[in-house]
């Protein structure tokens, strides 16, 4: 059955429950169905009651609740698909929103085809990226404990000498501190064994997600953004978990655009007026990249790490990292030369990075 044939059902889903509405064939209206609880097989009854299995085509935007509702349609044959909410159409003048329209408006929407609908990882997939930003929580987390641990030292006077914080000579260092009051010197040792308990999760999964893509299938595609200077393995576990398929951009903009890497505009007429990164769409790979793009600032060269990272990658791999590396680092060099401010010359370099992941450009 072709889709201009089928009835759009828009679903607003929540926790606890699920707003049904249908669009039928033709230019009518769409109309409320009802609420139901949040329960496939209830949710199952309400459409099967609107028609058959190939004559529904549903929508919800993607959430808090995931891609569970949509597997277990789609495993019943339903045609289902999870909308960006950030690309759903909006209605400059509507001040009403309730889980009603909501629904209303994206069985609407799908019967126009207005409606961009999002990547679904595979479960497997879903798994390593949940792995991958339990490892980014706790990262954060260690930064925040750290930074109370240093406060707490700066209150007391207490300041380290040596060039680099958090290595063995600051643990040794720590481990001298001593204060004259019982309750200050409790407080100290909870704050320190706090940053040492946040290295130990930290460290427990970096080991889980780099054991973890074993026999993964995008383990190959892991192994070659290796390659790249600024992207270990972490890094690229990351991005490929974000992102999946690569070649699913048939252009490095379109997935320039996904990350927000390209530039907000708002022009009219004659007047061109542009400014920072929009900053939509997949902000964890987009952070990914921005730490990557910290290491163009250096002159272009294959040091002992990347080396080893590129030991039994093809030639061609290294061949596109290596010109990368050279694009990257002479397009920093010349922003800087200019005298562009230091975080712009890395937005441009992150800008770019999207062609050298990609394999296409001129590289």
């Amino acid at each position: 059955m072709e889709k201009g044939t089928k009835i759009h059902v828009g679903l607003d889903v929540h926790k606890d429950s699920i707003t049904v509405a249908a669009a039928e064939p033709g230019r009518d209206k769409a109309r409320l169905v009802g609420k139901v609880v949040h329960d496939v097989p209830k949710l199952l009854k309400v459409l099967t009651k609107l028609g058959t299995v190939d004559g529904l085509h549903i929508v919800y935007e993607a959430g808090p609740t995931g891609y569970g509702l949509q597997r277990a349609l789609a495993a019943r044959g339903y045609a289902c698909e999870v909308i960006a909410p950030s690309k759903t159409p909006r209605q400059s003048g509507q001040r009403v929103k309730t889980d009603a329209r909501d629904s209303l408006d994206l069985a609407e929407y799908s019967r126009a085809g207005t409606l961009t609908p999002v990547w679904i990882p595979d479960p497997e997939d879903e798994a390593i990226r949940d792995l991958s930003r339990a490892r980014e929580d706790a990262v954060n987390n260690r930064t925040q404990v750290r930074q109370q641990l240093k406060g707490f030292l700066l209150r007391h006077d207490r300041r380290y000498g040596g060039k680099t914080s958090w290595c063995a000579t600051h643990d040794d260092w720590l481990a001298r501190q001593s204060f004259d009051s019982a309750a200050t010197q409790t407080a100290f040792t909870e704050y320190w064994q706090a940053v040492k308990a946040a290295d130990e999760r930290v460290a427990r999964l970096t080991k889980a997600l780099q054991e973890s893509i074993t026999g993964w299938r995008f383990e190959p595609v892991v192994d070659a953004l290796q390659a790249l200077r600024g992207v270990a393995a972490v890094s690229a576990i990351g991005l490929v978990a974000e992102i999946g398929y690569l070649s699913r951009f048939d252009h490095p903009r379109k997935l320039m655009g996904y990350l927000g890497l390209v530039p907000s505009e708002h022009s009219s007429g004659e007047r061109t007026s542009r400014g920072s990164i929009t900053k939509t769409g997949n902000g964890h790979a987009r952070r990914l990249l921005i730490e990557a793009a910290w290491s163009y600032r250096f002159k272009a060269r294959v040091g002992k790490e990347i080396n080893a990272r590129q030991q039994g990658l093809s030639e061609v791999i290294r061949t596109i990292a290596w010109k990368g590396q050279l694009r990257l680092t002479s397009r920093y060099a010349a922003l800087q030369k200019r005298g562009v401010q230091a975080t712009r010359v890395r937005k441009y370099s992150v800008s770019t990075l999207p062609c050298v992941l990609s394999g296409r450009g001129r590289i």
